[in-house]
Formats: C-alpha cells, structure tokens, sequence
C-alpha cells in the first residue's frame, strides 16, 4: 500500500501545528487511545510532520501540539527523502533490554536543552500503523531512544524528569528560561 502521508521534508514559515512549552500543563495529561484510524487522523498526521520538519525535530508526539491521542512521528533521517517516517498509534512496548546506554536527548518542547538520559538500549514495541495495522518493531540506538522519548510524552513524561544530573539540569534549564520547578522527577 502507497504511502499517503508523505510530506515534503521541508521547513515551512508557518507550521500547521502549534507546539507547546515545558510548563505548559498540557504536556503533562496523559493522551487518550486512538479509536479510529480515518483520513482525518491522517491529516492530523501530515500536519505533525510539518510542524516537525519545520522545527528540525526527529520526533513529535501529539500531546506537544496539543493533541491528546496516542499519536507519534518519528524521522530519524529527516534529510533523506527516501526514507518515510514512521507512524505510530497507540505503540506499547513489549520488551526492553536490560542494556541500558545513556545519551543526550532534546525536545521540541524544550528548545536548546541537550542532557545525558538513561534508557534501555532496545525495545520491542507494537503499534497500529496509519492504516490502523497491528505492527511490531524491534529498535535500538537513534530510534529505541527517539521511540521512548516520545512515548513519555504520551504519559504525560518529559525527558528532563529523567536527568539525573540534577545540577546540569538546573544550570541548563536556567540558561534557557525554563523553570526547575516544571520538572517531575521519574522514580
């Protein structure tokens, strides 16, 4: 089946979607499961990968433009345009290694913060896919990472409530405008 979603993976002055701010309460609820898998989510699709590409991110989850579904788009290789993004709906996750790895990570939602954050190095997930298929996917490295992220943000998790640097995070958080006290430390 062709892919109906593509988009161009270009930046646009004016990005369909608004994103939303740490601190921005709306980041925080948790998103609601998708129920129908339509030409209209698919819309609501397109437009995440507008605003995604035309903010130079590899990942966006609907809460961010505040969208309350399960909802991701995930682009690891953004300047390729062979390579289509990918979709998910209601993704959980199966399985995670016990390797953990930690790596930098930033946001959309946090713009110019880039802190160290501990994952596990693989997950195996299933999801619905923009035709509302049942798929699995085993991923590791820049996508596992960008997949996880971006799951949090469906549980109305950041990635700063990871750090646990907790003087880097206030230092950087500061330097950007953002406020400490936004942050829910993860157990």
């Amino acid at each position: 089946m062709p892919i109906d979603i593509a988009v161009e993976k270009k930046k646009l002055k004016n990005p369909p979607l608004e994103l939303h701010y740490l601190g921005d309460r709306v980041l925080r609820q948790p998103a609601k499961r998708v129920s129908k898998v339509d030409e209209e989510l698919r819309q609501v699709v397109r437009e995440m990968l507008q605003t995604m590409y035309s903010k130079d991110g590899i990942g966006l989850a609907a809460p961010q433009v505040g969208i309350h579904k399960q909802l991701i788009v995930i682009d690891c290789e953004p300047d390729n345009p062979a390579n289509p993004p990918l979709v998910l709906i209601n993704p959980t996750i199966k399985q995670a290694s016990r390797e953990i790895c930690v790596a930098q990570e930033g946001c959309l939602s946090i713009p110019g913060v880039y802190l160290d954050v501990k994952r596990p190095q693989v997950v195996e997930i299933s999801y619905k896919d923009e035709y509302g298929r049942p798929r699995t996917l085993k991923a590791g490295d820049l996508l596992g990472r960008c997949i996880q992220h971006e799951m949090d943000h469906l549980n109305g998790v950041v990635f700063v409530d990871r750090v646990e640097n907790s003087l880097a995070l206030a230092q950087e958080l500061s330097k950007h405008g953002f406020s400490h006290q936004t942050v829910k430390p993860v157990a």
